[in-house]
């Protein structure tokens, strides 16, 4: 019976991507992950979250927007197009990775689990277009899109360890701290998806469009003390790590993403006392990106996993290592 020809195995046996190029693959995939969660805040902030009505197509009778649709729907249509540059990438580093000799198997699997979120939340799109705009589907749109950040960082961050099994490098307690500020900072996101549903930004002009019905200050200041609780589980992590004289990376990484968070706030404070503006709002988005990033990495860095392996020296290679080194003495 002839072997069934996996095109993935035909590619590893004639290309070796180096370990940096995993690296850069998997890293590409997180760029990709937050430009996609920006141009999609783009489409809501510009009124375009309709500009193609119906989905997959555009217009019932065209797959691209049509030139009466204007702006509205190049926008909308080009946020779209994004999605099919996401698979590229998402490809790329699966690809990649499978290639990767010795080949690890954790990697491949969490490349696969992108593309299934991607094509997952392509569907969520379409029934958000489908629906009008319905904000409980917009969030279930953001929140896959979060997913996708999520599995995307922590790939990067597997590229460059190895596959032990995971060994806290603090205390237990410590440990368990780094799993309150993760749940802390998801419901922080979540919350921030209310304010946004219950917000002016509808994504669309029509009046309409449904809203969440909650009040949006008092949802607002809910979020806010969401920021609050955050703060002080980072403040109170960064304590805790030197009192148990953590390694220096965990303590660098809570102090980076403190600095991420001030200036999150920072911009939270100006886009709440100036009603909300476009540009504002984005940066927000762009905030809540960067400071999931650096949760993830304060979490990961308070374990270890090893180096990341390497690929075998070729037969013979090392002999030879070892007499040029023995004739340079």
């Amino acid at each position: 019976m002839p072997k069934t020809l996996n095109p993935l195995q035909l590619v590893a046996d004639r290309w070796q991507p180096s370990a940096r190029f995993v690296e850069r693959a998997a890293l590409a995939c997180v760029v990709m992950s937050v430009i996609i969660v920006v141009t999609g805040g783009a489409v809501r902030l510009t009124q375009s979250g309709l500009g193609c009505p119906t989905w997959p197509t555009c217009t019932e009778d065209s797959l691209t927007p049509t030139p009466a649709m204007g702006i509205n729907g190049v926008i909308e249509f080009t946020n779209r197009m994004l999605t099919y540059v996401l698979c590229a990438v998402v490809g790329v580093a699966i690809v990649a990775a499978r290639a990767r000799a010795p080949r690890r198997r954790s990697l491949t699997r969490l490349g696969w689990a992108q593309f299934w979120i991607v094509a997952s939340n392509g569907i969520i799109g379409g029934i958000t277009v489908l629906t009008g705009l319905n904000p409980y589907i917009v969030a279930a749109h953001f929140l896959a899109a979060t997913s996708l950040l999520t599995v995307a960082t922590i790939m990067w961050l597997r590229t460059r360890e190895g596959d032990d099994e995971p060994r806290d490098v603090v205390a237990r307690p410590v440990r368990q701290l780094g799993w309150v500020l993760v749940v802390a900072s998801a419901l922080l996101i979540v919350a921030g998806t209310v304010v946004t549903g219950s917000g002016r930004h509808a994504g669309d002009a029509s009046k309409d469009v449904h809203r969440i019905p909650l009040d949006w200050h008092e949802v607002t200041q809910l979020h806010v003390d969401f920021v609050y609780i955050v703060v002080g589980l980072t403040v109170a992590l960064w304590f805790a790590l030197r009192a148990v004289k953590s390694p220096e990376g965990p303590r660098r990484k809570v102090v980076e993403l403190f600095v991420v968070i001030m200036l999150q706030g920072a911009i939270g404070y100006v886009q709440y006392f100036n009603d909300s503006p476009e540009v504002i709002v984005g940066a927000h988005m762009l905030g809540s990106c960067l400071m999931w990033i650096a949760v993830l990495r304060v979490f990961l860095s308070l374990r270890e996993r090893g180096e990341a392996p390497v690929l075998p020296a070729p037969a013979g290679e090392h002999e030879a290592l070892q007499t040029a080194a023995a004739s340079s003495r």
